[in-house]
């Protein structure tokens, strides 16, 4: 009856909130986000198919994502059977941080239902505070640019030793700042990740979505390469030629 009665509970439970254990001191802020965001509170980061809010609470920064209510299909859908983008989303920034790759800190999330529908999900994490994103390379001067391409080289080839490709991996979901440690980087909008073997092909085209000159991609290259134990050659062949070649057209090269 125990069980049962956990089911249904999971069921018609209209909030479902997971939190971090330390960090307690926001529970009744992220009960109240999906009246902060009706409210329009916060400072607005990115509005389109979801929504980005930055707000403060006792002291933390925050970074709160709105993912879209899904289709009618999907509602029931995520209801029953599937995890929310707002809970893939945590639980893989963990996985990221077991294994040492930067994302910023995860916090907790929310989601809201209706009945047996889904409504919307919430994903809250600490800001991040690297204030530039890889796209920033080719609008703006580095004098470590080579640099931040090394080091996203290497982890890249962390995350794929480890199993994980981000499916997502664009110019806009890498952010970067240089420290006195070096070069950190934090990865960003997680829900959408590959879990399985990674080969050097699969590697590679992972590394599709970002823009780079030959320069960057050699850099790239060398990097994943010599973390990985592949040619470094090849390595630079691949990424060269997922990068420009149309998609649906990949498997023909190889």
């Amino acid at each position: 009856m125990k069980a049962v009665r956990r089911i249904l509970n999971k069921l018609f439970a209209s909030r479902t909130l997971i939190l971090r254990p330390e960090y307690h001191a926001v529970r009744d802020f992220v009960e109240t986000v999906p009246e902060r965001f009706a409210a329009g509170e916060g400072t607005l980061v990115y509005k389109g198919r979801n929504e980005l809010r930055r707000m403060e609470y006792k002291g933390y920064d925050l970074v709160v994502k709105s993912f879209h209510r899904p289709n009618l299909i999907n509602r029931f859908v995520y209801g029953i059977f599937r995890p929310s983008k707002a809970k893939r989303s945590y639980d893989h920034a963990i996985l990221y941080q077991e294994i040492g790759v930067g994302t910023p800190a995860p916090v907790g999330y929310l989601n809201v239902r209706r009945g047996l529908l889904f409504d919307r999900s919430y994903y809250v994490t600490l800001a991040s505070t690297c204030p530039y994103v890889y796209n920033d390379l080719f609008y703006q001067h580095f004098d470590y640019a080579d640099e931040v391409v090394r080091e996203i080289g290497r982890v890249t080839a962390v995350l794929h030793e480890h199993g994980y490709a981000h499916k997502d991996y664009g110019r806009g979901n890498i952010l970067f700042q240089k420290t006195e440690e070096g070069i950190k980087i934090e990865i960003v909008d997680l829900n959408r990740m590959y879990i399985g073997p990674i080969d050097m092909k699969r590697g590679c085209k992972n590394l599709e979505r970002l823009p780079a000159t030959p320069h960057m991609h050699k850099l790239l290259a060398e990097e994943y390469a010599a973390a990985r134990g592949f040619d470094e050659g090849e390595c630079f062949r691949m990424m060269q030629a997922f990068r420009s070649v149309q998609p649906g057209k990949i498997d023909d090269l190889y």
